[in-house]
């Protein structure tokens, strides 16, 4: 009896998360490729995955009488390197969902996919199966975590929320980020991604205006942008970057991944030219 009763607290914990997070939760049209899933973020912005959506859609509303209301809805930003998109939905009015940080949160931990690919809200049990530290993309982007769980997200569910067992948004699903593997993008993540999206329509890259090559110090600068930051900051060609603001730099990888997060702000680079070693300060440029 004792464990009938727990499992009927559990039925209902789960049954109770999902219909918290209904009014939240959003049908995508994905066009061709049929329906998809969406998240409110606020009372006119929604996110989804940048893969499956379109430029210009429309978005449904669960209703308490089981209809949809649908609105238009435009990407007014996207980020392929973390498959976000967001999106601006006409009317206004939406339910914002709650996100949680992942403080507290365990691999074991049982958590909810859920997605609403067509009229009603649909919800796929699952344990949280790995939890990493922060990853970048094979598309240049960032997970300031890594999160899997346990099995595949069914189809259409991309784009929609993986929730705790309260109803609190852990992440939003994808299936296309990572070739293989279903990931949750982690709120932290979400929040930095969403606000430069809205800000600038798109994620901002350092941007230093070299060509470099490998060598045995760092990146050896072969070629220089005319105009471009570190033109104007003196760097010549045969320079080998050796640092980025302390972080060392051993090829062309490294230095994106250094300058990627620090567009418009001012760096100490450390190169070595003929032998010496020489410091200089650079503005990062945009693009």
């Amino acid at each position: 009896m004792a464990q009938l009763s727990v499992l009927q607290s559990l039925d209902l914990a789960l049954a109770a998360a999902v219909s918290s997070v209904g009014p939240s939760l959003l049908n995508l049209d994905r066009g061709h490729g049929g329906g998809g899933s969406a998240i409110a973020w606020s009372a006119d912005l929604a996110i989804t995955s940048s893969f499956h959506a379109p430029d210009r859609t429309s978005v449904g509303i669960g209703g308490a009488d089981g209809k949809l209301e649908t609105r238009d809805a435009e990407v007014i930003g996207r980020d392929p390197g973390t498959d976000v998109a967001l999106l601006r939905v006409a009317g206004g009015g939406l339910t914002p969902a709650k996100f949680r940080e992942l403080d507290g949160l365990a691999v074991g931990n049982l958590a909810l996919a859920l997605g609403r690919p067509g009229r009603s809200a649909r919800a796929s049990l699952r344990a949280i199966g790995v939890l990493g530290p922060a990853l970048d993309t094979p598309r240049g982007g960032k997970l300031d975590h890594y999160i899997e769980t346990d099995r595949t997200v069914p189809r259409g569910f991309a784009g929609g929320p993986l929730v705790d067992a309260e109803g609190q948004v852990i992440g939003m699903n994808t299936r296309t980020l990572l070739r293989g593997t279903d990931l949750a993008i982690p709120t932290q993540t979400l929040r930095r991604v969403i606000g430069e999206l809205e800000a600038h329509g798109g994620i901002r890259h350092g941007y230093l205006g070299v060509g470099a090559v490998h060598s045995q110090l760092g990146a050896l600068i072969a070629s220089l942008d005319d105009g471009g930051p570190a033109t104007k900051a003196g760097l010549l060609v045969g320079d080998v970057l050796l640092e980025v603001d302390g972080i060392a730099v051993r090829g062309p990888d490294e230095l994106r991944k250094a300058l990627s997060p620090r567009a418009g702000k001012t760096v100490a680079l450390a190169l070595s030219r003929g032998g010496s070693r020489i410091e200089l300060q650079v503005e990062v440029g945009t693009r």
